[in-house]
């Protein structure tokens, strides 16, 4: 019997790095979730969603207020135990503790380390990819994305995304989770796959132990 493939990817980076459209090619990569035949459910989840507020691009687990502080926390522990007792599940995550680190310390001056969850994380396989772009691609990046964009505001100052990628690059090589620094300034987001895909075929983070 062939090992069974269920992988754990937590993708990191600030907006415009592809990170959607990358965990989409994983969701049906062959040799990360294997041969499809037809499509079915997406083991997909993302700490961007704006779960805390009835409108649109509210707050949630990554720009909680101090007064959801309690909430955000035990999502978090509600993930993690999720994760340990579904083992044997592939996960792909788009942004997660790395995302709402950096925004609270940026915003807040609040540090959430995480050490917890990662502790918790790791021997169940998870594995960091940090998703990053050059700072002058960022540019030829938003002009794309304004083509599609609910929410073209959001993209005015590309200042933002550059200082928090360099703070997220620090607040990175702080975890103890495996970690590929995958730059995508070329937009190939099939070749940027294909280079996760052969990073966890070679470590062993297609599978359990």
């Amino acid at each position: 019997m062939n090992k069974k493939l269920c992988p754990k990817i937590i993708l990191e980076g600030t907006r415009l790095t592809l990170k959607t459209e990358i965990a989409f090619v994983l969701n049906e990569h062959p040799r990360i979730v294997g041969p499809r035949k037809y499509r079915y459910h997406s083991p997909i989840i993302s700490a961007e969603w704006c779960s805390f507020t009835n409108y649109p691009w509210g707050r949630g687990l990554i720009n909680f207020a101090a007064e959801e502080e309690a909430l955000a926390m035990e999502i978090y522990q509600t993930w993690a135990r999720m994760f340990e007792l579904q083992r044997y599940y592939s996960w792909i995550i788009d942004r997660f503790h790395i995302s709402t680190r950096a925004y609270q310390l940026k915003n807040r001056a609040r540090d959430y380390r995480f050490e917890w969850l990662e502790q918790r994380l790791q021997p169940l396989g998870f594995h960091l990819v940090f998703v990053t772009r050059s700072p002058e691609s960022f540019e030829a990046a938003r002009a794309e994305r304004l083509e599609v964009s609910g929410n073209p505001s959001q993209y005015d100052d590309l200042k933002i995304f550059i200082e928090e990628q360099v703070l997220m690059n620090e607040l990175v090589a702080e975890s103890v989770l495996p970690t590929l620094y995958l730059d995508v300034s070329d937009n190939d987001v099939q070749r940027a796959a294909e280079n996760i895909a052969d990073w966890l075929g070679g470590n062993g983070g297609l599978w359990m132990e």
